[in-house]
């Protein structure tokens, strides 16, 4: 597999990635100026993200990388906030396992892996959750954690892990933990419906939200029910589902309905609450107000995107908006020190500074297979920041890297399929799942 280097950045419409020559490491070193040209979205929205400082002002300044051990839950902690992670300036592909089935047509890779004690957890489109020798990608075990009395396989909605146990919110409306060291089942709490995101796990407590917006509280000791938060019920809303962000005690909750809650992490009280719905959109998926992407909670402060094209910043404690800015996603924003890097809905990246939310810097990337004809949707997933690269999936089946510092395109690695899910990293090593149930580690 071959490692490329990006030799110039289109800026005028699109990023062509397959223009790319010159082969190094797909992190990119060396690069030649960009070219000259304002940055236009291709994508028939409303509003359009445009750099709002630069110069000696907008300059970015993050913290130096590094190195963590785990990747414990989706989004790495349970307040989702990893900031710079480590990885060689170099990457190589160290190994590639299969976890089981993919995405289909009727169900869907939904999970992003995590890692713990050395080993890599992932649950395939049909709730068999694998476990693997991160070093060698060797299988461990693997447990069909599906129902004896259910007669179809669903699609679960993520993992966790603390003090030995992987919990798993799955599709057929339960929550199982499991023993990390041999797969066996050490219990099972039924819920309210299905859940389509992971479970956060805090302090000897397992949160997980289902479709039918519910916060469950559940003993990670036995499975026992400690207490439940309801919001609006919603009819539709996006596949996959999204993962309450823990801090201390409070517990912020995003569901589909847009709403988002702080609660008290020991008996579910309302601290306070808050909307991401706003009534410019309306294309069918746009009208959904879902909050996919995970919240974050970093130093007094919580981040949220909606898909309805709303962003906020919230002060923790009270919940008073700090900022909000016209900006729609469904990716988890991810912050490093003082700044923001996200995803939109127009397949754009962009910087922000955390504080104010004035943009930095934009780069759009590309949305068609054939751009002309306006075919083959490509959607990205990201972003993770490592060692001074801000690295994105395509489902296309490509890993992009950028700077953090401009936006610039570094370099790109072709994957064995589609990158639908965020990748991780942990230990210095890059692991991601493509849709075909690859999960493959580059270090």
């Amino acid at each position: 597999m071959g490692m490329c280097v990006m030799p110039r950045r289109i800026v005028g419409v699109l990023i062509a990635v397959m223009a790319l020559s010159a082969c190094d490491s797909w992190l990119g070193e060396n690069k030649p100026p960009p070219l000259p040209g304002k940055r236009i979205s291709i994508l028939a929205r409303e509003k359009i993200a445009e750099p709002e400082i630069s110069g000696p002002v907008g300059k970015i300044v993050l913290p130096p990388p590094e190195d963590n051990d785990d990747w414990p839950q989706a989004g790495g902690y349970s307040n989702h906030a990893m900031h710079h992670t480590v990885v060689a300036d170099s990457l190589r592909q160290a190994w590639s396992s299969s976890i089981g089935d993919g995405s289909g047509k009727r169900r869907k890779l939904l999970a992003q892996p995590i890692m713990a004690e050395g080993k890599l957890f992932a649950v395939d489109s049909s709730s068999e959750v694998s476990a693997f020798d991160a070093g060698t990608g060797k299988r461990l075990w693997k447990v069909d954690i599906t129902p004896k009395d259910t007669s179809d396989s669903y699609t679960s909605g993520g993992l966790a892990y603390e003090d030995g146990q992987v919990f798993v919110a799955t599709g057929f409306a339960q929550v199982v933990a499991l023993d990390a060291r041999t797969g066996k089942i050490d219990w099972r709490q039924s819920v309210s419906g299905p859940m389509r995101g992971a479970p956060t796990v805090r302090g000897g407590r397992v949160f997980a939200v289902t479709v039918d917006n519910q916060t469950h509280a559940l003993a990670a000791e036995d499975g026992s029910l400690l207490w439940t938060h309801s919001g609006i019920s919603e009819v539709t809303g996006l596949l996959a589902g999204n993962s309450p962000a823990v801090d201390g005690n409070v517990v912020v909750v995003p569901y589909t309905s847009g709403e988002l809650f702080a609660l008290k992490v020991e008996n579910g009280g309302v601290i306070w609450q808050d909307s991401l719905i706003t009534i410019r959109r309306t294309e069918n998926v746009g009208a959904l107000m879902d909050i996919r992407g995970r919240p974050v909670i970093d130093r007094g402060r919580v981040y949220a995107i909606g898909n309805g094209d709303l962003m906020v910043c919230l002060d923790l404690r009270t919940g008073r908006r700090l900022w909000e800015k016209e900006i729609g996603g469904v990716q988890s924003p991810w912050i490093g020190g003082d700044y923001l890097f996200l995803i939109t809905n127009n397949n754009e990246v962009v910087a922000l500074e955390a504080k104010t939310g004035r943009i930095n810097w934009v780069t759009q990337m590309q949305s068609w297979q054939k751009p002309k004809d306006k075919e083959g949707r490509i959607l990205w997933s990201g972003p993770v920041l490592a060692s001074d690269r801000l690295i994105v999936g395509s489902s296309d089946g490509k890993l992009v890297s950028l700077s953090p510092y401009s936006g610039d395109m570094l370099g790109w690695e072709e994957a064995p399929d589609g990158v639908s899910i965020s990748p991780i990293v942990a230990n210095g090593t890059l692991y991601f799942l493509t849709d075909d149930a690859d999960l493959v580690a580059y270090r």
